[in-house]
């Protein structure tokens, strides 16, 4: 983090850039944007290009959380966003719609973070997705200087790793029943009960009723936090599911 005499940058000199709800380009200072304006709600600060020969285009991704479309850039953009939208400290999501503005060795210097959400308690986290080979020198500089601009905000920011790709792929099936439509079958109550103590999933669904329309809800419950399971190993039928703490401690 550095300015043309070598010091640390001042959080106080850095500026957010955004886009309004109706499209318009904004520049302001960034310590007084982050304690007011809902960057949840701006559209990204610049499109996302579509490259040719890359297997995953730009896209949208329908949000549990908010119950709306969020437009992502990239596959591991979409990747990170389908994490977070699963996080129970999540409150809205948002791709690239800032970008941190500040001057080094005289020239502006602009990096915008690949993800923002905003947490339960108002307050923020932007995140960049590095790469298998880690963050390229250029990036680690510029995240430097993006967590000094969180920080002093009261905000959050990381510097994502891959994430395990047995996670990702649990998660990702999980998500495939994301939306309320699959918490048709058995209750809220009923899954509580038939899975108060730990025990393979495939018993409790086939007490339950119908395993076509009971899996779904198990699933649902799952993804949506009710029931828990270890998404560090592979799902499969016999996989130990429980009740969430939250809700055992609630029945």
């Amino acid at each position: 983090m550095r300015r043309e005499g070598g010091s640390a940058v001042d959080a106080s000199l850095i500026d957010v850039r955004f886009r309004d709800p109706l499209g318009c380009s904004r520049q302001v200072p960034w310590l007084e944007a982050a304690q007011d304006v809902p960057f949840e709600e701006s559209p990204a600060v610049r499109p996302f290009p579509v490259r040719p020969g890359r297997r995953v285009a730009p896209g949208w991704w329908w949000s549990s959380t908010t119950g709306r479309l969020v437009a992502y850039g990239s596959g591991v953009m979409r990747t990170e966003l389908m994490l977070l939208d699963r996080d129970p400290a999540v409150v809205a999501l948002a791709c690239r719609p800032v970008e941190l503005v500040w001057r080094e060795e005289g020239k502006a210097v602009g990096h915008a973070p690949q993800l923002m959400a905003r947490l339960q308690d108002g307050s923020g986290l932007l995140l960049d997705c590095a790469g298998r080979s880690g963050p390229s020198a250029r990036l680690a500089a510029r995240a430097r200087v993006v967590a000094a601009a969180a920080e002093a905000a009261g905000w959050f920011y990381r510097l994502a790793e891959p994430p395990d790709p047995v996670l990702v792929a649990n998660v990702r099936w999980l998500a495939g029943y994301r939306h309320p439509r699959y918490a048709a079958g058995p209750s809220t109550s009923a899954l509580v009960e038939a899975f108060g103590s730990p025990r393979p999933a495939v018993e409790a669904v086939c007490e339950l009723g119908d395993p076509i329309a009971v899996w779904p809800a198990v699933f649902h419950a799952l993804w949506s936090g009710v029931l828990r399971v270890r998404l560090d190993e592979p799902l499969h039928e016999r996989v130990v599911v429980s009740v969430a703490r939250q809700e055992a401690e609630a029945a």
